[in-house]
C-alpha cells in the first residue's frame, strides 16, 4: 500500500508575493500616468507608447509568475529585469536632454523596484544586490555618468530596501525550517507515546506474566520465564529511551517549510549509536547513555555495535550466565567511547596471549580488529576476582583516522 504524504505549509513569505503582485500593477499604472501627464513635453512619445504597451502586457500577463517562489523562475526574473533596464535606457531616446538634466523620471519609474524585489524574495539578499547593482549601472548610463542627487537617492533606496527584504526572507525561511523540525519532533514524540501505551498494555504485560509463571512452574518454563524477563527489560528500555526513528523530514519548498512522511534510507547520514546498543540491554546488562544522539558514520556505528556484541558474548562465555554487565556510552568532541564492564572472575594474566596462540581470536579480531580498521583502539583492563573492563574508542572522523595509519 502506498504511503500517504502529509504536507504542512507554513509560509511567511507568501504575503510578500501577494504584495509584489499589487505593487507591480500599481507602479505600472503610476508610470503610465506620469507619461500621460507630461505627454506634450516628451520628445518621442511613440517610443514611450511602444514601451508602455509592452510593459502593460508583460505586467498583467505575468501576474501568476509572481504569485509564489515556485512560479517565479530564473528565466522570468531575467526577462523581467531586462524590461526594466531597457526602459531606463530608452528614456534617453524618448526624452529631451533638457528634461533628463531636470531629473525627469525614467520610463518605468518606480516599476523597476518591483523587478528587483522579485529577485530579493526569490533568492535572498545576494540576488537582490546583483539586480539592484545592474539597475544602478543603467541609471548611471542614463545620466551619462553624472547622476543627480535624486537619482542617487533612488538607487540607494532600491539597493538598501531590496537587500533588507532579501535578508528578511532568508531569516524567515530559516525560521520556517526550525518550526517544521519542531513540529516533526512533536509528532514523533506523540507517536512514540502512543506506541509505548499500546506496548505497555499488551506486550510488556504478557512478558511479565510469562516471567512470573515460568518462575512458579520451574524446569524449562523457568528458563523461558528468564528469557521473557530479559526481553521485557530490553523492550521497556527501548520504549522509554525514545529511540523510535523519526520518519519525517523537513524541507524548504516553494510554499515554505514542508514536513513530509518518508522512508528513511538505511545509510543516509550519521547513525545514533544508542539505537544500535539498546537491544543489548537486559535483565543483567545495564546501558547508560547520554541524553542527546551519539552520531557516527553508518559503517563505524555498526562495527562499534558488533564489537560491543562480541564483548558481551565473551562475558557470557567466560564470566557465566549470572554475571552482570554495564555498558557506558560517552560522546567526546572527537570520538565516541563505549565501555563494557562485568563483575566476573576476570581474565588471568597471559590468558589472552595463550588464546591467540591456540587460534581463538575472539578478542584479537572481533574486538581489536574491528576498532583498528576504524582507526580506533580497544583497551582491556582485567583484575582477577574483580571483573573485566573493555574500552572501545572510535574517532568520529573515521576516514581521516584510517588515513593517518
Amino acid at each position: 500500500m502506498a504511503r500517504r504524504e502529509r504536507v504542512m505549509r507554513m509560509s511567511v513569505e507568501q504575503p510578500l508575493w501577494r504584495a509584489l503582485m499589487g505593487y507591480r500593477v500599481l507602479t505600472m499604472v503610476y508610470a503610465i500616468g506620469l507619461f500621460i501627464s507630461a505627454y506634450d513635453e516628451v520628445a518621442r512619445p511613440r517610443v514611450a507608447i511602444a514601451y508602455f504597451a509592452v510593459l502593460a502586457v508583460w505586467t498583467l500577463a505575468t501576474l501568476p509568475r509572481v504569485a509564489s517562489a515556485a512560479s517565479c523562475t530564473k528565466p522570468f526574473l531575467t526577462v523581467d529585469l531586462a524590461i526594466a533596464l531597457t526602459g531606463i535606457l530608452l528614456t534617453r531616446v524618448a526624452e529631451t536632454p533638457e528634461r533628463i538634466d531636470a531629473s525627469a523620471p525614467t520610463l518605468p519609474s518606480i516599476w523597476t523596484a518591483g523587478a528587483v524585489l522579485a529577485f530579493a524574495i526569490k533568492g535572498g539578499w545576494r540576488w537582490a544586490a546583483f539586480a539592484s547593482t545592474l539597475v544602478a549601472a543603467a541609471n548611471l548610463v542614463h545620466r551619462s555618468g553624472v547622476p543627480t542627487r535624486d537619482t542617487v537617492h533612488m538607487v540607494l533606496l532600491v539597493w538598501i530596501a531590496s537587500i533588507a527584504i532579501g535578508y528578511v526572507v532568508e531569516v524567515a525561511r530559516a525560521s520556517e525550517r526550525t518550526l517544521a523540525r519542531a513540529l516533526e519532533i512533536e509528532a514523533a514524540t506523540r507517536e512514540r507515546e502512543r506506541l509505548a501505551r499500546d506496548i505497555h498494555d499488551s506486550v510488556l504485560q504478557v512478558l511479565a506474566m510469562v516471567q512470573r509463571r515460568g518462575a512458579v512452574i520451574g524446569g524449562e518454563a523457568a528458563e523461558l520465564g528468564r528469557l521473557a524477563g530479559e526481553q521485557e527489560v530490553a523492550l521497556r528500555t527501548l520504549v522509554s529511551g525514545g529511540l523510535v526513528p523519526v520518519s519525517r523530514v523537513s524541507e524548504d519548498a516553494a510554499e515554505g517549510a514542508v514536513v513530509r512522511t518518508v522512508e528513511e534510507p538505511e545509510d543516509d547520514g550519521p547513525v545514533d549509536v544508542r539505537a544500535l546498543l539498546v537491544p543489548y540491554a537486559g535483565a543483567r546488562t545495564s546501558l547508560a547513555e547520554p541524553g542527546a544522539p551519539v552520531l557516527l558514520p553508518p559503517g563505524a556505528a555498526r562495527e562499534l555495535a558488533a564489537a560491543v556484541a562480541a564483548t558481551l558474548d565473551n562475558v557470557r562465555k567466560h564470566a557465566g550466565e549470572d554475571a552482570r554487565a554495564w555498558i557506558l556510552v560517552e560522546d567526546e568532541p572527537d570520538a565516541v567511547i563505549v565501555t563494557v564492564r562485568d563483575d566476573g572472575p576476570g581474565i588471568p594474566e597471559g590468558r589472552l596471549a595463550q588464546a591467540e596462540g591456540e587460534g581463538r581470536l575472539g578478542v584479537a579480531l572481533s574486538i581489536r580488529g574491528r576498532l583498528r580498521d576504524l582507526g580506533g583502539t580497544a583497551g582491556l583492563i582485567s583484575t582477577p576476582g574483580q571483573g573485566t573492563e573493555v574500552e572501545l574508542k572510535v574517532p568520529k572522523d573515521t576516514t581521516m583516522a584510517r588515513g593517518r595509519r
